[in-house]
């Protein structure tokens, strides 16, 4: 797909981050990954023109953001587990990029604080942040993901702002079931099961409960034509004292 790129950035940083890698056979999930990726990369986008100068990936597996969306004076903290990030930095070795502005923080969300591993590689939690969590809460439980929704929002400095993909079903529904249901067709669904399918009215109270108040929301399906209505929505919540859920604004109509 066709990507944007900051002045400064790299635009075949993907491809080169993930030369060697074999393409996912998932056909059916390929449109919910382009409206996911168009949303969190105008997220990005829209974060650096306003100004922020730090971006949060969790779970950034080998996301290129912080090459592509190089920009002087904007740092890129990327979480993720301590066996891709040794990965990740072989690869950036290996292509040589100007890594500038970017750090790898390895980390266990199932055990471990995120806001030590924030500390430790230099997040200011005085300046505003955008904290991403792009495909990541649907591997983790639900306490874990409350942890580490908590734990950002304590990092989160007036002005930061959370985009969050979650992974939903009709309300009514079991969520064991369509979790269940979901792993049996994937072919990693045993050795990397999703956890946390829930309703969406149950997701956005997970978010306030964490301390963060839901402003936006929008279906992957109108992001992109051949995204399944009701499987992906995408989030975004500022840092706050509880809120009243969504506000009913959608991208879909302000304009992403």
């Amino acid at each position: 797909m066709s990507r944007p790129t900051s002045p400064e950035g790299d635009p075949g940083a993907q491809e080169s981050l993930c030369r060697g890698m074999r393409p996912t056979s998932a056909s059916w999930f390929r449109p919910q990954i382009r409206a996911r990726t168009r949303f969190f990369d105008d997220q990005v986008m829209g974060a650096i023109s306003t100004g922020i100068s730090q971006v949060v990936v969790c779970g950034a597996g080998y996301d290129d953001r912080g090459l592509r969306f190089r920009t002087t004076g904007v740092r890129f903290f990327e979480l993720d587990h301590p066996a891709t990030q040794v990965d990740k930095a072989r690869r950036l070795r290996a292509i040589g990029p100007d890594s500038t502005g970017l750090a790898l923080a390895p980390i266990d969300f199932r055990v471990d604080d995120v806001c030590s591993a924030l500390i430790g590689c230099g997040h200011d939690a005085g300046r505003p942040s955008l904290f991403i969590c792009e495909g990541l809460l649907v591997y983790l439980d639900q306490p874990t993901c409350s942890r580490l929704l908590g734990g950002l929002r304590s990092r989160a400095a007036p002005g930061s702002t959370l985009a969050v993909s979650l992974a939903v079903h009709r309300a009514g529904a079991s969520s064991d079931a369509v979790a269940a249901a979901a792993n049996a067709r994937r072919p990693s669904g045993r050795s990397e099961p999703w956890r946390t399918i829930l309703p969406l009215d149950a997701h956005l109270a997970l978010l306030e409960r964490a301390g963060w108040r839901v402003e936006r929301t929008v279906d992957a399906a109108d992001l992109d034509d051949e995204a399944v209505t009701g499987r992906t929505q995408l989030v975004t919540a500022v840092s706050g004292p509880g809120g009243s859920g969504s506000s009913g604004l959608h991208w879909g109509q302000g304009g992403l």
